[in-house]
């Protein structure tokens, strides 16, 4: 298929029917690589969950638990990429399920991702809210309640995907670098200094401490966590500029990229304290100090107040990028006909922009809906909202991920044989399967802990039902299918870009 610059002509699914597709070439390598880094939000991914780790996981063994997160998911990673380099799907891990463990458990995985992405937004909304009323509260004296806060959020992010990929790329690529300048400059000044008060420990990146302290399980959950959304890359192949190699390249840069930037940033916030003090600040009533106290004393008063304001737009990123996933999920079930309703609706395109428009706002529409109703319900937006719904999410996607590592294995013994590698399609997939099952053990039995003061909340208490709803969901209307309308049952995850198309 000729490929041109504009809105191009429709994907195809197996059987050659045309649907509609998303603007080709329209983001890059490092566009890609930055809406997926933004998922993870560095900034609120450590200023939120390494002081946690700190004082209630595995201590000053936090940097260490992201170092063993980092070699699990690039372990995993190696088989998804392989996969991605088979087929370009906007589904990612719907198609990519479907084609290895058959379309029933592709519906199932479908649903679950879509679930996950959808909570995530407004869960990145909860803390976006909080960060932003408790700095302007802090530096101008100024208090906004929180749910205006939220309301701006929703129209941003409802913006950024009606016009396309690239817009949302331009706003992220922006609030990204600042974030990660920001906690950049902390670290290396620490280590300029000669790591601080009591010179260089390196009992921080040592990985027998990430097995350590009051609860290492929960410390390792809380790295883990910190990833989620790394494998985002695989969703926009449609939309990038030659996939094949773009997307596997995109997707390990990321893991190794951020892992590298966590464990360093971890390790000097923690050297830059001392190991004790360290403690002492993320137990404190101001856990953030953790961070602050170092940046404080090594940049200068500025960079906190700096910090204050990045923790914002960071999140305001992770929220953006999470409200693209969602909809490109929403979209990419759409447009397959799941429902016939749909194909015409969230399942197709905008004539110019050649964004999921109308997935965005069935998004948006969702968010505000669940945002709602936790601030009905008198839940805070951070302890409450942004917690709860971050582990709901959570336990969603990790399931997917370790269901899409052995739908690795089957593909490429069933479909590519020539392509089959010891380490590549059998070793690396069975090993980050298993080990993505054993976060999910880590999140069932730290659940209470992680979420905190919501521990009894009947949402918490819920998650995992939950979960196997959607997935039973999934599974149950497959085989509806199946027997009541066999060729829409195979369409189920088969809509993949036709020149990588599998052959």
């Amino acid at each position: 298929m000729a490929v041109d610059e504009g809105v191009a002509p429709a994907a195809r699914t197996d059987d050659d029917e045309a649907v509609h597709r998303l603007k080709p070439n329209a983001v890059g390598l490092l566009g890609v690589v930055f809406m997926a880094v933004a998922t993870a939000a560095p900034i609120t991914a450590m200023t939120g969950n390494v002081p946690f780790m700190v004082s209630s996981g595995n201590g000053i063994g936090a940097p260490a638990s992201y170092l063993v997160a980092m070699v699990v998911l690039a372990i995993f990673s190696v088989g998804f990429t392989s996969m991605a380099k088979h087929i370009t799907s906007t589904g990612a891990f719907y198609g990519f399920i479907s084609y290895g463990l058959g379309r029933t458990a592709g519906l199932a995985s479908g649903l679950l991702a879509t679930f996950a992405y959808v909570v995530f937004e407004p869960a990145l909304i909860g803390i976006f809210s909080t960060f932003a009323t408790n700095t302007l509260k802090d530096q101008t004296g100024a208090h906004v309640p929180w749910w205006a806060f939220a309301v701006l959020m929703l129209a941003v992010n409802a913006t950024g995907t009606w016009f396309g990929v690239s817009v949302a790329e331009k706003l992220l690529v922006v609030l990204l670098a600042t974030e990660v300048t920001v906690l950049a400059a902390m670290a290396v000044s620490v280590a300029l200094h000669g790591g601080g008060p009591h010179g260089f420990t390196f009992a921080p990146v040592d990985p027998v401490n990430a097995f350590k302290g009051t609860s290492a399980g929960l410390g390792l959950f809380f790295a883990f966590w910190s990833w989620v959304g790394f494998e985002s890359t695989a969703m926009y192949g449609e939309e990038s500029r030659d996939p094949k190699k773009i997307i596997p390249k995109a997707t390990m840069i990321s893991v190794l990229g951020v892992g590298v930037f966590y464990v360093f940033v971890s390790w000097m916030a923690i050297t830059g304290n001392g190991e004790a003090a360290a403690v002492k600040a993320a137990s404190s009533p101001n856990p953030l100090a953790l961070f602050f106290d170092p940046t404080e004393r090594y940049v200068g008063h500025w960079a906190v107040d700096v910090m204050q304001w990045l923790m914002i737009t960071g999140s305001l990123a992770c929220g953006m990028a999470f409200h693209n996933c969602a909809a490109r999920y929403l979209y990419a079930l759409g447009r397959e006909g799941v429902l016939p309703s749909l194909k015409n609706t969230i399942g197709r395109t905008h004539a110019r922009h050649g964004s999921p428009h109308l997935a965005g706002l069935v998004q948006t529409v969702v968010s505000a809906v669940l945002i709602g109703a936790f601030w009905a319900a008198g839940k805070d937006p951070y302890t409450g909202t942004y917690v709860l719904l971050a582990i709901l999410g959570t336990m969603a996607i990790l399931v997917v991920q370790a269901v899409c590592s052995f739908a690795v294995l089957v593909y490429f013994r069933s479909h590519h044989p020539e392509s089959r590698h010891w380490f590549r399609t059998l070793v690396a997939p069975l090993v980050g399967g298993i080990a993505m099952l054993g976060v999910v053990v880590l999140l069932v039995s730290n659940m209470g802990a992680a979420a905190g003061p919501e521990s009894g909340s009947l949402v918490l208490k819920a998650t995992p039902w939950l979960v196997a709803l959607v997935a039973g969901t999934g599974i149950g209307y497959a085989q509806y299918l199946k027997r009541r309308s066999p060729e829409r049952y195979a369409l189920i995850g088969r809509t993949v870009l036709e020149e990588t198309k599998e052959r």
